[in-house]
This record gives structure tokens, sequence and C-alpha cells, in this order.
């Protein structure tokens, strides 16, 4: 069922009667078959960036759509209401965007910008590592400079797109002073010495391919450097705060489709004479699901208005991420309930939220990380 919302204007409104639209037409009627088969369905990008659905919140000037974070975000749960793969890359391609956009030059923006922000090229970031991924700071991969360019070594593990992205945003270490020795790189898909490991055989998000990046002599010339050497990290961190964000709209968005699935056969099966919704133990628990939905929405929410506003939203973001992805554990588990023997079969879709909501308790930042960020900004 169609989500109220409160949106700060008409234009708003249209966009997301535009992303539902889309949504039914293009990604709802081949999901089921893609996630089983994992296919990743690279032409859906391609359609939501003609649609101009990829990039909202950067500037018209750059080929974006102008959009409010808070606007981005309703469009992108929407998104990951209809297939949660593809919300999920959506978020990426966002933030593996977000370096160039904000550190970038301006020879930089324009020789990349407009085909990435078009979505004729499709972006993957890679930051984790093998044995560094709650923890960036200790990354080992390496960029050594050699003339007017830099040679790239080491592996990126769990790289969203891994192999099926156009360009990856590449954070590696340029010395050896700690958190102030990592930079960003931008990396066209096609680098000689750029290879990929066999995708990972996932239990959900089957049609998202994840592999380990291979950075073998990469040669990158220096002006595809983002930002000043030492920069790196703190370009990484910054783009988190966003894509952490992203991440709590599509977790909202898969608990929301969770929610109408459960609610749909409460209302149709009936047992001792009435609807199963009408038993108070039912009722009660999808009212149980209806909150957690609403209070994720609007713990996404109110993060994306401190950005909008310019204020600092770490703290937001995490709470956000915690809240949304926490619930949409809770309620998919709980939708799975509700249909009883149905809901583990594969004749309806709960048994795969529910393995696609578990890995969102993990990616951009564990929700164990989640709890440090915000007991550390409480120390403070």
């Amino acid at each position: 069922m169609p989500v109220t919302r409160l949106l700060p204007s008409p234009e708003a409104h249209d966009l997301l009667a535009l992303t539902r639209d889309i949504a039914a037409k293009e990604l709802l009627p081949r999901v089921a078959s893609a996630e089983r088969n994992a296919v990743f369905p690279r032409e859906v990008f391609t359609a939501l960036g003609a649609a101009g659905l990829l990039t909202l919140p950067f500037p018209e000037e750059f080929g974006g759509g102008g959009q409010p974070y808070e606007v981005y975000l309703a469009a992108l749960e929407e998104i990951g209401a209809a297939w949660s793969s593809v919300g999920v890359g959506v978020s990426v391609h966002a933030l593996s965007c977000f370096p160039l956009f904000t550190f970038g030059t301006d020879e930089q923006r324009a020789r990349w910008l407009p085909g990435m922000l078009s979505g004729e090229r499709l972006g993957a970031y890679c930051l984790s590592e093998p044995h560094a991924g709650s923890d960036p700071a200790a990354i080992s991969s390496r960029a050594v400079r050699d003339g007017d360019a830099y040679v790239l070594n080491g592996a990126k593990a769990w790289t969203t797109h891994g192999g099926e992205a156009d360009f990856y945003t590449v954070m590696a270490r340029t010395s050896d002073d700690g958190p102030r020795g990592i930079s960003c790189f931008h990396v066209p898909a096609g680098t000689p010495g750029l290879a990929f490991d066999v995708p990972e055989d996932k239990m959900g998000l089957t049609g998202s391919t994840t592999a380990t990046v291979r950075l073998e002599d990469a040669r990158v010339p220096a002006d595809q450097r983002i930002g000043a050497e030492g920069q790196g990290l703190s370009i990484a961190l910054a783009g988190l705060d966003a894509g952490r964000l992203g991440i709590a709209a599509v977790a909202t968005g898969l608990a929301q489709s969770a929610l109408d699935h459960a609610v749909a056969y409460a209302k149709s099966r009936e047992t001792f004479g009435k609807a199963i919704i009408d038993h108070q133990g039912l009722g009660f628990l999808l009212a149980d699901m209806a909150a957690a939905v609403g209070s994720a929405r609007a713990a996404y929410v109110q993060a994306a208005r401190f950005k909008d506003a310019g204020l600092p939203y770490a703290r937001e973001a995490s709470v956000a991420k915690l809240v949304a992805t926490d619930n949409a554990m809770r309620v998919t588990t709980d939708a799975v309930q509700v249909l009883g023997g149905a809901g583990y079969t594969r004749d309806f879709p709960v048994e795969r939220f529910m393995r696609e909501a578990k890995v969102m308790q993990i990616f951009e930042g564990t929700n164990q990380i989640q709890r440090l960020v915000i007991s550390r900004d409480l120390a403070r």
C-alpha cells in the first residue's frame, strides 16, 4: 500500500509517484526470477538512470536531480520496497559518486560526473578488506607513486557491483602514517591489473553481485587521485554517514513490503470463523510491525533533515541505520510467522525478505559499530 508522507514540495510527490510506477513496471515483474537465479540486473540501473533516479541528491548543474536528501531517501525506500538488491545498488552508486562530487577538482567533475550521474556508468565503493572491515584505518592495500601515476596492489573485499561496475572508488594506503596515510582513487573498469574473484555465494540479495576486487600492479594516473594524499579516510568516513542513511531507507522499504504482505495474508486467511487479523494475537503482532516500520522511517527522515539543514548528522545516521535494520530483521521474521507454514516456502516472498534483512545489520558498518559511534558521541 502507498506510504503516506509529508514531503517538501509538489514536485517531490510527483517524483515519488514516478518512482512507484517504475518500480511496479520495471522491478517487481523480474525480482523473483532474478533473485532465484542470482542474475545481476544491469539494465534496471540503466532505466533508473534514464529516469533520473540514480543520483537525485546531486545538483542539477552536474546532471543530478537537485533534490533534498529527505526526498532522495523516500524514493530509495520505494525502490527498496520493490527490490532490495536494486535499492542497495542505488545507494552504493551514490556512495561511489560522493568522493568525486565532494572532494574532486573542477576538471575531474567535468570529466567524470556527467556519465556517473546519468546512469551510463555504474559505480562500486572499495573500502573494506579481508582483515579491515569495521576498522577501515587498518587497510593495507598500497598505492605507490611512480612518476605521473600510482601503482596499486591489494584486495578489497565485499565490493557491491564487483566485476559489474564501470568505475571503482578505491581507498589505498599511500604512506604508513596510520589513518592519515590513506588516499582515494578513481579507477575505471578495464584498468590493467584490476581483477575480480568469483562472486560471493550469499544467503540473500543474490541479485546484487558482491565480489573481492584485486589490484595487481594496477597503474592509475595521478590525476585520478581524489582529494589530497592522506585524505582518503576522512573522505571515506564522510561518505559512510550518507551511505548509512541509504541503507536505512532500503531497510525501511523492505520492512514495509513485509508488513504489506503480512497484512494482506492476515485479511484473507480465516480461522475459527474470522480473518486471522481479527484475532488479537495476530492483530497485535501486526500493530508492532507497523510501529517498527514507522519508527524506522521517522529515524531516517530526522537524520536526512539534519543533513539537508547543513547540521552534523553522524550520530543521527548511525541511529537511523541501527533502528531501521534491526527493525527490518524483526518485521521480516514476524511476517514469516504471520504466514505460518506458507511463509516458510518460496511461494511467498517473505522468506526472501527475511534473508535479505540480515545483511543490512552487517554492511555499511555493523550495528555493533553503530552503537559504538552513538555511545562515543554521547560521551563527548
